[in-house]
């Protein structure tokens, strides 16, 4: 039995050209209207082919498809054993203690490097200037290897900062304790392949992400002003070949398939064809595989011929774009965000000049922290980043009245993996991406002004007051309040 492919498109603005149709208006009403992701429907499609592995009824359940009041007493001990789960969910690495790690034999004569650099009035009172500091000195132990002062550290952080509870700011330097932590027992924490996980953990990613689109701005800035840069190069073209380095679980690109569909239509252009060809780590196969069948059917839906090939990041890093196949006549796109920097570096821009690209788009949503010289300065940006992302989602709880459950499955699910990955390859040197660009002989492009419009009504649709875009150096930057969050830019030779 496999689930239905839910479709809501007829009744939600997925694509960006939906917005053309559709003039600012005042922020009233449910934002879910303007999701961009299709979860309500893609991710429930993602599903259907894991049906020999995973328990279909019980993801039906739990997306609420139908009513399981007559379920027996089995289902009923099952459902109990889901809500006594820990509360550190898929992504989360086992961080044991960190005093039983092997260089933790001397804590105890080492306790008086306490009072060196905290004081008595610190040792009793917490400021969130503390954990700023803190942080610093835990990452800069880190950098110089200094394993006896980072256990005393860890000691204050491991009192003062027990559970991802209390204000943003508390609640992310929890998780950037936690990872650094982890940094020194040793241990790295890959994220787990969907093949490893339960029905259940698959359930609450996707709804983890579907509600995050839902309620804040930022991955919808991201998927549309990238979306729009691209379509506005390709313009015309009968065929496209955008390569992704980041293509997650694949659901910005529904929008996409739908605006190319849309155009190609309107001029009546016969048999127009997108090629994807996704980057993505070597443990990625059982989502590439969703991704694949979801894309598949989504584009025969749209009539629209459409192909997608993976390519390892190891294969990349060791072939880089020889690892890829071309096809004469197509308009080639490349997208790009920190996580490939920090995995392989940024050897592979000077490849592009080869592959000739219409454009090439960059997505930064690790502002400041992504390409930082010093692990130390990475992990700081990285705390400040996250506690605003936690702000602007506590708004928009306030906002809409409602319980902050929600909240925790976004940290948990979505927030957390992303801060475990930027913890680990951290302290990797990587040139700056910019430094990169302008070496291999990129230059920035201005964004159209439809791509500026479709952001800033983004904007306007959202409940929460308090995001705004901000132009800045060919930059298009989404923002709360002063911080800046995700900066879109794109290039070209």
């Amino acid at each position: 039995m496999k689930l239905p492919f839910v479709s809501s498109i007829a009744a939600e603005p997925k694509s960006v050209l939906d917005i053309r149709r559709s003039p600012p208006s005042p922020v009233t009403g449910n934002s879910s209207e303007f999701t961009s992701f299709v979860y309500d429907s893609f991710e429930h499609g993602m599903i259907n082919n894991q049906v020999d592995e995973w328990d279909s009824d019980s993801l039906m359940r739990e997306l609420g498809l139908y009513d399981d009041s007559n379920t027996n007493s089995n289902s009923n001990t099952n459902s109990n054993n889901n809500s006594n789960r820990s509360g550190y969910p898929l992504d989360l690495p086992d961080l044991s203690s960190f005093f039983y790690s092997d260089f933790d034999q001397n804590l105890n004569q080492n306790l008086f490097d306490l009072n060196n650099f905290m004081s008595e009035e610190d040792a009793t009172h917490t400021n969130e200037f503390d954990y700023r500091i803190e942080l610093t000195r835990l990452a800069e132990c880190f950098e110089t290897q200094s394993f006896q002062l980072a256990q005393v550290i860890l000691s204050r952080l491991n009192q003062r900062l027990r559970s991802p509870t209390g204000k943003p700011l508390q609640r992310a330097a929890f998780y950037f304790k936690e990872a650094i932590q982890n940094l020194f027992n040793g241990s790295t924490s890959t994220t787990r392949s969907l093949q490893s996980c339960t029905s259940y953990e698959i359930v609450q990613v996707i709804k983890a992400y579907r509600t995050f689109s839902t309620v804040s701005p930022i991955p919808m800035f991201s998927s549309f002003t990238a979306n729009q840069a691209i379509l506005d190069a390709v313009d015309g073209v009968m065929i496209v070949h955008v390569i992704d380095f980041d293509i997650g679980f694949g659901g910005h690109w529904a929008s996409f398939l739908k605006a190319v569909a849309e155009k190609a239509e309107a001029r009546k252009v016969h048999s127009p064809a997108v090629r994807i060809t996704a980057v993505v780590p070597e443990e990625y196969e059982p989502e590439s595989r969703l991704i694949r069948d979801n894309l598949h059917q989504f584009s025969t839906d749209l009539k629209l011929r459409f192909e997608i090939n993976f390519v390892s990041i190891r294969t990349f890093e060791f072939a880089s774009f020889k690892s890829i196949k071309f096809i004469n006549g197509e308009k080639t796109a490349v997208l790009l965000s920190p996580m490939i920097f920090r995995r392989i570096g940024s050897g592979f821009v000077n490849d592009l000049r080869r592959v000739s690209p219409t454009v090439v788009v960059y997505v930064d949503g690790e502002l400041n922290g992504s390409g930082a010289s010093f692990f130390s300065k990475a992990v700081i940006d990285g705390v400040e980043l996250y506690t605003t992302v936690l702000e602007s989602l506590e708004a928009a709880n306030v906002a809409g009245g409602a319980g902050g459950d929600w909240i925790k499955s976004i940290e948990m699910f979505v927030l957390l993996p992303k801060i475990i990955a930027a913890v680990e390859d951290g302290g990797r040197n990587v040139s700056p991406w910019r430094e990169a660009f302008g070496r291999a002989g990129l230059r920035p492009v201005a964004m159209s002004q439809f791509g500026e419009f479709q952001a800033e009504c983004l904007v306007r649709r959202v409940q929460v007051r308090g995001f705004h875009v901000v132009k800045q150096h060919a930059e298009m930057m989404l923002c709360w309040h002063d911080r800046p969050l995700v900066a879109t830019s794109v290039w070209s030779f």
